[in-house]
């Protein structure tokens, strides 16, 4: 017995109803499922660069980094979480500059401005937080 596939539209009102975190998996799931879908046409070295451009923190630290941002613009930041702050904009921040490395790589493989090749892969400079 056939199943009807469910349309975008059911994909997309079920992880409207999602929390936050379900949805930072889901997002991290298929942005890693799409640079595979493209990796496999690409040669090697574009492949691995791709795929280190897409990889961000994880979910969890990701999670609790925003979570941390939050009540430092809220003001209730508690001292001892201020570390733990840091700790997570180190790493963003290592993450980040490792991934425009990458991204500079790749547009000189493919003999294009930096801003063309972001423009090609959909990609926006990271929001200041």
């Amino acid at each position: 017995m056939a199943t009807a596939q469910p349309s975008f539209d059911d994909i997309f009102r079920a992880i409207e109803r999602l929390d936050t975190r379900e949805v930072e998996r889901i997002l991290s799931r298929l942005l890693a499922l799409q640079a595979q879908q493209r990796a496999s046409n690409l040669p090697a070295r574009e492949t691995e660069l791709i795929q280190r451009i897409n990889q961000g923190l994880p979910v969890e630290k990701s999670a609790r980094y925003h979570e941390l941002m939050a009540k430092r613009r809220q003001g209730t930041l508690p001292v001892e979480e201020y570390s733990e702050l840091l700790a997570l904009t180190d790493e963003s921040e290592r993450l980040q500059a490792e991934r425009i490395q990458h991204l500079a790589e790749l547009a000189r493989l493919r003999g294009m401005p930096l801003r063309s090749l972001m423009d090609e892969l959909v990609l926006k400079p990271a929001a200041n937080d």
